[in-house]
């Protein structure tokens, strides 16, 4: 999908901390630009509600100096045909954009470490972990470590997070300098592991087993549910090309939900390759990763996922164990009981089956969580009142709102003069309110 996030910081624009926050943000309605294409003009004109809200939330006067950007991720990632549609939709966009009085700076692509570790910026600056204020005013480094940072979005998912260990590819190491701190960081992107392209590639092992019938059973799908689709819905996507059949992709098939969810734990692991490896240790698809390491931060679909759990199935999830059964029960719930519970996700429902397998499945046999470490993920979507995702760290680092060294101290100094004078008033006060006491006693006994 498509969003705008609007954020705002004071007039002088300091590199202070804890000031930058998110004002409104607006989802674009429809699917994200890289599904516009085949029909790019079609991209530009689908942002103009989300732009017209931001000329109403941006005052009038600051339109001309607020910067505007857009960054695009494993959507338009995907689109790599020659020459790439990509190139069309981002010129019918930034047609767009530059039509409306912001000052905007450009479109970019970002690579899938990119994405990941604008991610880790954006938790870890929300949650002051990088530098902050003390109460004197003060820069101090905080005595806390960084989170690590798990996103789950619809074409890609990322894991980024700090480590000590040695990192075997170097494809996967990233070297940051942060208000004079310096943080190695794993990270990587798994392009076709998002939400939407798992789905995909689900049905098309699927329809593949079954040798494309014409009614096919989806264990992943709950008892009651049947959908009708073309083969085009399923391969329109470079997560499936090499899976395409020489059928005509017009070809209409029903699949049919079983909801098994032994048989579904099976499909959804086939979508991983958790065998070859040529390092000391690998995630899965032969990705070099380090042991996971202290406290994360999951995101986006993850925490969908978890909330669906919790608040519509009445399910916590604090083990891995707690995601299996909870993945299983969602996947033995007919569809008519679903509906009864959510009727308002009827468009998504068939599908958390799935999806809390792949999760179950992801987090455990792919990133190697377990009853130790599982428990310091915390499944959240915003930070305060800002939302937690690629995003704002993707603005910070283009205003360089992020200093690679620590911030000046002169406001921190007239900050501590202004307390310091307050400090001496309230002791000045207190001393004279305790002698006035004083001398009162003394008066009292001496007229006794």
């Amino acid at each position: 999908h498509t969003a705008m996030f609007v954020y705002k910081w004071p007039a002088d624009k300091e590199n202070d901390t804890g000031v930058v926050s998110e004002h409104s943000m607006c989802d674009v309605e429809g699917l994200g630009i890289s599904s516009y294409s085949s029909s790019p003009a079609a991209a530009g004109t689908s942002l103009v509600q989300c732009l017209n809200q931001a000329l109403r939330d941006v005052p009038k006067e600051k339109h001309v100096g607020t910067p505007l950007y857009l960054g695009a991720t494993a959507g338009m990632r995907l689109l790599h045909e020659d020459p790439p549609p990509s190139y069309a939709v981002l010129a019918a966009v930034a047609a767009t954009l530059k039509s409306y009085p912001f000052d905007f700076r450009g479109s970019k692509i970002l690579s899938g470490e990119e994405e990941g570790v604008f991610g880790w910026v954006t938790a870890n600056y929300l949650l002051e972990n990088f530098i902050k204020r003390g109460w004197l005013g003060e820069w101090i480094q905080p005595q806390k470590k960084t989170l690590g940072a798990m996103d789950f979005g619809g074409a890609s998912t990322q894991i980024t997070f700090e480590t000590r260990d040695t990192i075997e590819d170097p494809r996967n190491e990233v070297m940051l300098k942060l208000y004079g701190q310096t943080y190695k960081v794993y990270t990587h992107s798994f392009l076709c592991y998002g939400r939407d392209q798992v789905l995909k590639r689900l049905l098309s092992k699927l329809l593949q087993a079954e040798r494309y019938q014409a009614t096919v059973s989806h264990p992943c799908w709950p008892m009651g549910y049947r959908k009708s689709l073309s083969l085009s819905s399923v391969y329109d996507s470079p997560c499936t090309e090499k899976e395409r059949p020489s059928l005509a992709l017009d070809t209409t098939v029903t699949v049919v939900g079983t909801g098994n969810g032994s048989l579904c734990a099976v499909q959804v692991n086939k979508l991983f390759d958790f065998t070859s490896c040529s390092f000391s240790r690998c995630s899965f698809d032969g990705i070099f990763q380090p042991e996971v390491s202290g406290n994360f931060i999951a995101f986006s679909a993850f925490f969908y996922t978890v909330d669906f759990i919790q608040t519509v199935m009445g399910r916590s999830v604090r083990l891995p164990s707690d995601l299996k059964d909870a993945a299983e029960m969602i996947c033995a719930t007919s569809w008519s009981e679903l509906l009864q519970k959510a009727p308002n996700l009827e468009k998504r429902l068939p599908d958390y089956c799935a999806v809390t397998m792949f999760v179950y499945l992801l987090t455990t046999k792919g990133y190697n969580f377990n009853n130790h470490s599982f428990p310091s993920i915390a499944f959240q979507k915003k930070a305060g009142d800002t939302s937690i995702g690629w995003a704002l760290g993707y603005m910070l680092n283009l205003t360089n709102m992020i200093p690679a060294e620590t911030p000046s101290s002169h406001k921190s100094m007239l900050y501590n003069y202004w307390v310091i004078l307050i400090l001496l008033f309230v002791v000045t006060t207190l001393t004279s309110l305790v002698t006035a006491t004083c001398l009162l006693r003394r008066s009292k006994s001496g007229t006794i």
